[in-house]
């Protein structure tokens, strides 16, 4: 049961989700303890080819690679001949030519990660395209969710803030539905998408999203550069309608809920301070995990013998 891409959540089964949390598992017991590194990917080679910035996704991939005994090699976009007019086609062509095992790609171009992938023989993994898809950021959030509920049937989330613009909101919610979680979105009206899967519950009022009893909050960053127009009057607006102000977290801790992020954090927008000392907080879980979910993608994928395998 192995795959060549890791491309999006969608076109995973939940037997393939299931695997990957559950290999995870061992992945993070070995760099939590006294090893370090394992020769699982020794001799194969890992470029990543990030046209956006990243610092979490990055850095995590980097370190999961190394800890498999991988070689490392990082695309520097900036000052490569990406800047200089080269094709995305003349990029593959290069990367194809330098024999790489396997590519990871960050581009703001829905679907290109597939596109690289139809085109070379490494296995490619989308670490982030557009608002389309972010699988491994999912991954280590149904990780998480799973150390928390190891029995996640019937469990809620909520996932507050931009939906509308957010590629973690659509990957996190695909694979907690396809682990039995009942999802719901809450966010200002225009950044909760009307069209979509139907069992996902939509909220634009805190109050009523709260009285549905969330097992844990997932609070997305308001990702302003990603919005060509005005969706809200102001952050302050934002952050006393839909923030987890100092009130709403007494509620949150009252009600026992978790809280998750996946960074970066905006301190005074979507939460406030006290936030990140919460016991039932599981942001510095969440990146941690992250270096086991993405030893767990990495070991998994196999690099094809034939073009778009």
């Amino acid at each position: 049961m192995t795959r060549k891409d890791l491309l999006d959540i969608e076109s995973l089964t939940r037997e393939e989700i299931e695997h990957l949390l559950d290999q995870a598992a061992p992945f993070k017991e070995l760099f939590t303890r006294s090893v370090k590194k394992v020769p699982a990917l020794k001799g194969k080679s890992v470029l990543t080819l990030f046209y956006e910035p990243s610092t979490r996704t990055l850095s995590s991939f980097e370190v999961a690679a190394k800890r498999l005994s991988a070689d490392v090699t990082t695309f520097d976009v900036p000052h490569s001949s990406v800047v200089k007019g080269e094709t995305v086609h003349d990029t593959i062509a290069t990367l194809q030519a330098m024999r790489t095992d396997y590519i990871i790609v960050r581009n703001r171009m829905p679907g290109l990660p597939k596109v690289i992938a139809q085109a070379t023989r490494a296995s490619v993994i989308n670490a982030g395209d557009g608002a389309h898809a972010h699988p491994t950021q999912a991954l280590l959030d149904g990780f998480t969710f799973r150390e928390v509920f190891p029995e996640t049937e019937g469990k809620k989330i909520l996932i507050v803030g931009d939906i509308l613009h957010s590629r973690v909101a659509r990957s996190t919610s695909n694979l907690m539905r396809k682990l039995g979680v009942e999802v719901a979105w809450l966010g200002p009206g225009s950044l909760v998408p009307k069209h979509g899967p139907r069992d996902i519950k939509r909220f634009t009022d805190y109050d009523e999203a709260m009285a549905w009893a969330p097992d844990t909050i997932y609070l997305l960053r308001v990702q302003m550069e990603r919005q060509d127009t005005q969706y809200f009057p102001s952050l302050r607006e934002y952050t006393k309608l839909y923030g987890v102000t100092q009130e709403r977290f007494k509620r949150i801790a009252d009600q026992g809920a978790y809280i998750m992020h996946p960074g970066p954090v905006n301190r005074g927008v979507e939460l406030c301070d006290d936030v990140m000392e919460y016991d039932r907080a599981l942001i510095d879980q969440q990146v941690e995990n992250g270096i086991a979910a993405r030893m767990a993608v990495l070991y998994w994928l196999k690099p094809g013998d034939v073009l778009g395998d």
